[in-house]
């Protein structure tokens, strides 16, 4: 499970085998995504597709293998679909002939656990309707593929909650008004992709526009003499590449608001309290001591890279310690248990939902191990976090 995490909400389908979650899956995007047929597992593997779901827009649908696979290969698939639920943002307990029992309980569980709405779908009513018991159940729906109002029901059921459950968040929210300038430092280093910016830069820019703010972009090398030209009509703010924090903090004057794109990423999709709270335990850090990188993507390393190369040098530089650094990308296994790490460090997450930012972290919640995010690791190193984070009090 290493594929490349896209910013796209994730509709995970489980339940047991022959419940008719492929044929389900397949019927809500039209195409022979998932293999179906009446023989015991026939779902091996997790399949994604990718649908467009009209007022939501894109989100991937993933079929996983029946949780009632006893074998020994289908105990280990099971195991590979209970993952699943750190990649998803929303949980279809798909059920038929009426059996709602401790496997689909245990599933009920964990999608509260993640914190994961979740819907009941009683499927094949043609074939055993649902009972009163069974009608009694919470976020219910009964559908027939013999019946062809199923497949507008279960989607519109579906969106109400995804739209009820993952209200769009504005990254500059209460944080800049109309007319406000506001000047983004978008350095060009070998990391860059050609041609293009990155994502959380264009992010932003539009959530300029859409604040019916003023937008200026500038690289690094430009910012000073672009400052001189405002004098009389100063930004009101400035957002940075975390990477030149140190460079950029000396440049712009007290009086301007300061962050990164990084930490406004944290403060629109991850726990910020959970990272203003974790990133202090840099201090406490020692020797062999153990810190994790967490990547929402996967992308192919280089000297600049900012996780696996230049930040854990700094957290060398600033700590004193010799401290070991493990990384993981996009959706890979954890390569320890994660109770060997004493801290996390996570991403910006541009490619990531909130509900996977949240999922992916909260094994390292569980076990009060502190969490801090690039961004907000990089103003503390460099001894300007409050100026940082004072953007989100004022």
């Amino acid at each position: 499970m290493n594929e490349h995490r896209e910013n796209k909400l994730h509709i995970g389908f489980f339940g047991r085998c022959n419940t008719g979650k492929s044929t389900l899956i397949n019927t809500l995007t039209g195409q022979n995504t998932s293999i179906v047929s009446q023989q015991k597992g026939t779902t091996t593997d997790i399949v994604k597709k990718t649908i467009e779901l009209y007022g939501i827009g894109a989100v991937v649908l993933i079929d996983t293998a029946g949780i009632d696979d006893d074998t020994e290969l289908g105990k280990k698939r099971v195991e590979k679909t209970k993952e699943v639920f750190s990649l998803i943002d929303m949980c279809v307990i798909v059920v038929s002939d009426n059996l709602i029992a401790d496997k689909e309980n245990e599933l009920i569980l964990q999608a509260k656990r993640y914190s994961i709405p979740y819907i009941l779908v009683h499927n094949k009513e043609d074939l055993s309707p649902a009972n009163e018991q069974t009608r009694q159940k919470e976020n219910l729906i009964c559908v027939s593929l013999m019946d062809k109002t199923s497949k507008e029901r279960l989607t519109q059921f579906i969106k109400e909650r995804l739209i009820g459950n993952n209200k769009p968040q504005s990254i500059l929210e209460g944080i800049v008004s109309k007319n406000d300038i506001v000047i983004l430092v978008t350095p060009i280093d070998s990391s860059a992709p050609k041609g293009r910016m990155i994502l959380p830069q264009v992010k932003t820019i539009r959530e300029v526009i859409d604040n019916n703010a003023i937008s200026i972009v500038v690289k690094e090398t430009e910012l000073e003499y672009t400052l001189s030209l405002m004098k009389n009509n100063p930004p009101k703010l400035v957002i940075t590449d975390s990477q030149i924090f140190s460079f950029v903090e000396k440049i712009v004057p007290d009086n301007i608001f300061l962050t990164s794109f990084s930490i406004l990423l944290a403060k629109e999709k991850g726990d910020f309290e959970l990272y203003l709270k974790g990133t202090p335990y840099l201090d406490n850090l020692k020797d062999g001591d153990k810190v994790l990188m967490l990547e929402s993507c996967t992308h192919q390393p280089t000297c600049e890279d900012i996780g696996r190369v230049k930040l854990p040098m700094w957290i060398k530089k600033y700590t004193g310690k010799e401290i070991e650094f493990d990384a993981v990308a996009g959706l890979m296994d954890m390569k320890e248990d994660v109770k060997n790490y004493k801290m996390v460090i996570q991403c910006g997450g541009c490619v990531a939902t909130s509900k996977q930012l949240h999922n992916r972290l909260l094994p390292f919640v569980e076990e009060n191990i502190p969490v801090s995010n690039y961004g907000l690791t990089i103003a503390y190193i460099n001894g300007i976090f409050n100026r940082a984070i004072k953007i989100f009090s004022k």
